[in-house]
């Protein structure tokens, strides 16, 4: 994508809406930060673009692109506020969301509830319809048993419908085909296909798939009606994009008709920023760490590369789609601190969101959050959050700490510091854990990886979580508070295509499968075509689900334009399996499970400014006490916008800007590269 005027990147958060505008004309970037408004979220995105513009001395004509980031579909799944929909499917497959995998949420807790199906029995709809596993219709609805279906699904008053027929994913074009014609009988009731959607096998999860497509739609329509009809009113004619879970953007038309591919789109452009960041910054393998109000993530992404993930779960509803493989491992600067019923400090996952806020925030909040501790502790300064545009009052944060210290035997003139550190520990603790988790499940070792932190909150919490973890580098963004907003900023136009084939791997299925994949890339490209991009740089990815005959599950192997005959596909499977499992088994026969295709359509990078060549020895800006091993200790300030390359600086330092602070501690060095990142790194005694 090539743009002469402003490219606006906008990342709605649950606490704060961030805004990175880059300008071509002089390779300037304009950060903005504006509080969210939950019940209407269009609102901070408009009011805060406005304030951006000014900020960057333009106008609405000014603009050439949109790229817009949103968690409004994964908010409405999690909290179950989605439409009411019904269910289309095969007859004999009424209770296919009730059986589900049959499998226990929690093999060890008999008391845990399995989660309730997003459609309730009542409005599943049979229909007298099905294909073979071979691509051929078993049993074709006649005209009546139309009429029928859509009689039923007018009487039952829903918004939405999906539709799934058994075996389905294998000829795409009929189950497409007949969810057009409901659609027409119904009334104009939009009807989702799973074929269209995600032509793969395992009915469940594509089920699933078409289900949740159906259940976020209306909401996103109407979010995306009312937001460019706002941006309009205001005199923004730019062409919006919304970023998508597998790290890349889609046009507002096709983000309406699909918003399942948007479902986490937010902290897909965080990886996807660090991992570009890390490549420019000559850092081979990184750990992402975003911190923002409400939870944290991390991603790991190697050789500029985010790691995708083809399975994970949404609100406890498994979902096949390709996406940035981030992993929840703890709470947000919005976290709420309390004690248990047992004398126990604990943090979240209650959060204090955007309101009322932490209680420093002067909203109406009772219950200190995180953001409230690192206030405590001097970590942030009351008068310049928010580069000084929102003061937070501390004496409310101490008052609201000693009472939690005051529950756990902690008082005297220490005790909100004390229970602020306490609080930290705790949060700290249980990320690194979930950390070491995460990255063990893929064999990893974090001590080989530097953390790249973003968010709000990141880097204030980033050393802290460095060394408990063993981490002996940090690499920290110039603008970390707005970095999402920076990666929907420079996220390509991206889709996936897949088509499943289970057969084994010859001659015969290898011809076939490169049928498919230029089949594929001819739809990748009329995609791209209308979506409005015909000029740009266009890559096609290609990859297979594979395994060896008798295995359950496939692995995901990447291929090229070498893997052209049974034995090169043969080949690249046997190494996958090897570096994954250690061993590979060249007797057993191969089955090729799930074609893959990702076509991208390349959007111009956005460089980041350079910085001037420093002193090495910085002046700092101020001196003030941090909290720190139950002690207050005189840590430097130092103002981030006055670092130049090559500058060095020892902790304890605090070091501000206006989206976020960077806490140094004790034992640790800082450094400024030539594109103003902050290396953190542990000193070797």
């Amino acid at each position: 994508m090539k743009t002469s005027g402003a490219r606006i990147g906008i990342d709605v958060g649950g606490t704060f809406t961030d805004f990175v505008l880059s300008n071509p004309k002089d390779g300037s970037l304009t950060f903005y930060k504006e509080p969210s408004t939950p019940d209407e979220p269009s609102r901070a995105l408009i009011d805060g673009l406005q304030a951006l513009l000014a900020k960057a001395g333009l106008t609405s004509a000014d603009v050439a692109t949109l790229m817009h980031g949103t968690t409004i579909g994964l908010n409405a799944i999690i909290q179950r506020r989605g439409a009411t929909i019904a269910l289309v499917v095969s007859k004999g497959y009424r209770d296919i969301l009730e059986i589900a995998r049959s499998r226990m949420p929690s093999s060890f807790d008999f008391h845990a509830s399995k989660e309730e199906p997003l459609v309730p029995r009542l409005r599943i709809v049979e229909i007298d319809a099905r294909l073979s596993a071979a691509g051929e219709v078993t049993k074709a609805a006649d005209d009546a048993e139309l009429e029928r279906v859509a009689s039923e699904l007018k009487r039952l008053g829903v918004d939405a419908a999906a539709l799934v027929l058994i075996n389905g994913y294998t000829t795409p074009s009929v189950e497409i085909g007949m969810a057009k014609t409901l659609c027409e009988k119904a009334g104009g009731l939009s009807i989702t296909s799973a074929a269209a959607i995600w032509p793969e096998i395992r009915e469940y999860e594509r089920t699933l798939v078409a289900c949740l497509n159906a259940y976020i739609q209306p909401l996103m329509q109407r979010y995306f009606t009312g937001l460019k009809a706002g941006l309009e009113r205001d005199g923004v004619v730019a062409p919006i994009l919304v970023t998508a879970s597998n790290g890349g953007s889609l046009s507002l038309v096709s983000a309406a008709e699909r918003p399942v591919e948007t479902i986490l789109s937010g902290p897909a452009s965080g990886v996807m920023a660090a991992a570009r960041l890390a490549q420019a910054a000559n850092v081979t393998s990184i750990i992402t760490f975003d911190m923002g109000g409400t939870s944290s993530d991390i991603a790991v992404a190697q050789a500029g590369s985010a790691a995708l993930a083809t399975r994970t779960d949404i609100g406890g509803l498994p979902l096949v789609l390709p996406v940035v493989d981030v992993s929840a491992i703890g709470a947000g600067g919005g976290s709420i601190v309390w004690v248990d019923a047992h004398g126990l400090l604990k943090v979240g996952p209650q959060s204090a969101g955007a309101m009322p806020g932490p209680v420093s925030y002067g909203r109406g909040g009772t219950e200190p959050a995180v953001t409230d501790c690192y206030l405590a502790l001097g970590y942030i300064d009351p008068a310049g959050f928010l580069g000084g545009r929102m003061t937070l009052d501390i004496d409310a944060a101490r008052v609201a700490l000693a009472a939690i210290g005051a529950r756990i035997g902690l008082t005297g003139e220490n005790g909100a510091a004390l229970a602020a550190e306490g609080a930290l520990s705790v949060t700290t603790a249980g990320m690194a854990t979930e950390l070491y988790k995460t990255l063990a499940a893929r064999g990893l070792d974090p001590a080989s990886f530097a953390l790249v932190p973003f968010g709000g909150a990141g880097p204030t919490q980033a050393n802290l979580l460095a060394v408990e973890a063993g981490i002996n580098r940090v690499v920290i963004p110039p603008a970390a508070g707005t970095f999402c907003a920076l990666g929907a900023a420079a996220a390509d136009l991206r889709r996936d295509f897949v088509r499943s084939l289970r057969r084994a791997v010859d001659p015969a299925s290898a011809a076939l499968m490169l049928d498919i994949l230029a089949e594929l890339e001819n739809e990748g490209s009329a995609w791209l075509d209308r979506e409005g991009e015909t000029s740009q740089t266009r890559r096609f990815e290609r990859g297979a689900d594979m395994r060896y005959a008798g295995q359950a599950y496939e692995l995901r192997v990447a291929l090229d334009e070498s893997h052209r005959d049974a034995a090169s596909i043969c080949e690249a499977f046997h190494l996958e399996h090897e570096r994954i499992y250690g061993f590979r088994d060249p007797q057993t026969e191969v089955e090729l499970g799930t074609v893959r295709l990702a076509v991208v359509g390349v959007t111009d990078s956005i460089t980041q400014p350079g910085v001037a060549v420093g002193t090495g020895k910085p002046v700092r800006k101020g001196e003030r006490p941090i909290f720190r091993a139950g002690a207050w200790i005189a840590a430097d300030v130092y103002d981030r916008t006055a670092l130049g390359a090559g500058d060095q600086i020892t902790g304890p330092a605090i070091i501000e800007q206006d989206d976020t602070t960077t806490v140094l501690l004790p034992g640790w060095s800082a450094r400024t590269d030539d594109h103003g990142n902050l290396h953190l790194e542990r000193i070797v005694q």
